[in-house]
């Protein structure tokens, strides 16, 4: 008797495409675990877009994998963490500032809150290509210059951030999910960077 050969069963281009954005939804949820530490936030979407990234390239990974490399990312994204709320507070002293009516102010606090866009969109770059025994300040130095020399990717991730805002406001819940479609965004982008 002969065995017949079995091939192994493909996915069909719309289940692998929908699995992905499944898998986005729910390492949202785990970014949202990890941020929890306030200061964690650098280390749980490089830890998230790590996950996505080794999804996309078929390989295995899961919870473990993610803890893992959270808390390798954690030993630098930390102060990363820290200093993104500093700017943060800057940028809200900044506003204060212009509200309280001083000469020149809508220029400042169109500059500061540009600069916090940039400071942002360019933690979420690093944190798409961070891999473990990566220097942070390194991977944000790199990720600054992309920044400025790739602005479609940038407004791209200014506008994943602004979705993940608007889905907070009108069903908070949905912000959590959400999270992860941000950091698969930046995945894509860094990807779609690299090829170019």
């Amino acid at each position: 008797m002969s065995q017949a050969r079995v091939r192994p069963r493909r996915e069909s281009g719309f289940a692998e495409r929908y699995g992905l954005f499944a898998e986005s939804l729910l390492t949202g949820v785990w970014i949202a675990v990890a941020c929890l530490g306030v200061v964690t936030y650098p280390a749980a979407f490089a830890a998230g877009a790590r996950h996505l990234r080794r999804r996309t390239a078929h390989q295995g990974g899961g919870w473990r994998e993610f803890t893992a490399d959270f808390r390798r990312a954690l030993r630098g994204g930390w102060a990363v963490g820290a200093v993104g709320w500093v700017a943060a507070a800057v940028a809200w002293l900044d506003v204060r500032a212009v509200r309280a009516g001083l000469p020149g102010g809508p220029l400042v606090g169109a500059v500061g809150l540009l600069a916090l866009l940039g400071i942002a969109v360019a933690g979420l770059r690093a944190a798409a290509v961070w891999a473990p025994g990566e220097r942070w300040r390194a991977l944000l130095a790199d990720a600054g210059r992309r920044t400025v020399r790739d602005p479609a990717g940038s407004l791209l991730l200014v506008a994943g951030a602004a979705l993940t805002c608007c889905s907070a406001l009108l069903i908070a819940p949905l912000a959590v999910p959400v999270l992860g479609a941000v950091a698969a965004a930046a995945v894509a982008v860094e990807e779609r960077h690299r090829r170019r």
